[in-house]
């Protein structure tokens, strides 16, 4: 196997390609003289640097034609023997084509977002995991790879924009879609609970598209930054409060303590990887991934005093844990 090149394939969004992590780890340990590479859109790139499982990043622009071309071209100059579509979309799929390995494993047609990727797989397969982390994993086995490494080898992240001096909890409010989200009056009201009874700094990143947004909500301080300042600030936080989003599963990798507070998705499938954060859900939600823009009910059944009883537990046995008072 000392010549075979392996294509991962993950192109985003945050998340999801902390999901594929282990996996593609998994992938480099059992077959440790392979070249390994991960293709992925450029804004994510910043998750996969140092990584010690890959050996080569392919950057894959979709902003101009010329930029597709040069990535098609480059696919196929690497002559891949297997590609991994952990994706499961059109795009994806097109591309792992692209490169015309020998073998494309992906999910089965029942298991895509986009059915119609499937055609595209050499090899599909059935996973039976709960969560998309062990089907990642049953994914790379049926490919061969037998070594598990159950890893999350992220970077260390950058400082950017301005936080607590003291010690603060870290929330992410914003979601792919607004039905996984928590109402932001009720991040107000959790701050101003923090603040008072703990002397905790409540802190809410987001992109700068969202400062306008975030720097609204009362008794809370707002960060903002890309991906480096969030992986830097979500280590720096003394707990996490996350939704069904990309900050909240990378705050599972890290393994910080915290809460996460889930409605129309299935935590079973989507939930934080790990023990490291309490799963709130209303036992009147419903499990459904239609894309909403409007919070779903179940979301506001989860009360800011609820959140902060589960949160002062986890901090309490984080505190524990490390030898010291909360």
């Amino acid at each position: 196997m000392g010549g075979l090149r392996i294509l991962a394939v993950r192109l985003g969004a945050l998340g999801d390609i902390v999901h594929a992590l282990p996996a593609v780890a998994t992938l480099k340990h059992s077959f440790p003289h392979c070249r390994l590479s991960w293709a992925v859109e450029p804004k994510w790139t910043a998750l996969l640097e140092a990584n010690p499982f890959l050996d080569d990043l392919i950057v894959c622009s979709r902003h101009s034609l010329r930029a597709m071309v040069d990535t098609r071209r480059r696919l196929r100059r690497e002559h891949f023997d297997v590609a991994v579509d952990f994706q499961g979309l059109i795009k994806s799929a097109l591309l792992a084509n692209s490169a015309r390995p020998e073998k494309i494993f992906g999910y089965h047609a029942s298991q895509v977002r986009e059915r119609l990727a499937a055609l595209f797989y050499s090899h599909k397969v059935r996973a039976t995991a709960s969560h998309i982390v062990d089907r990642h994993l049953e994914l790379v086995a049926a490919a061969g790879a037998s070594s598990i490494v159950k890893a999350f080898p992220l970077p260390r992240g950058k400082p950017e924009g301005k936080l607590p001096a003291g010690r603060f909890v870290l929330a992410s409010p914003l979601a792919g879609w607004a039905a996984k989200q928590w109402p932001l009056e009720y991040y107000s009201r959790l701050g101003k609970m923090l603040r008072e009874r703990w002397g905790v700094a409540l802190v809410l990143n987001g992109p700068p598209t969202a400062e306008q947004t975030l720097r609204g909500v009362g008794h809370t301080e707002t960060h903002i930054s890309a991906v480096d300042g969030l992986i830097d600030a979500t280590r720096r936080a003394a707990a996490v409060i996350g939704v069904d989003s990309g900050p909240m599963h990378l705050a599972a990798a890290l393994e910080r303590p915290g809460v996460a507070i889930f409605g129309p998705t299935d935590p079973q499938r989507n939930g934080p990887y790990g023990t490291s954060l309490a799963v709130l859900r209303s036992h009147r939600a419903l499990t459904s991934y239609k894309r909403r823009q409007e919070i779903d009910q179940s979301m506001r059944e989860i009360t800011p005093e609820q959140v902060l009883e589960v949160l002062m537990e986890r901090l309490e046995q984080a505190a524990r844990s490390a030898g010291r008072s909360l």
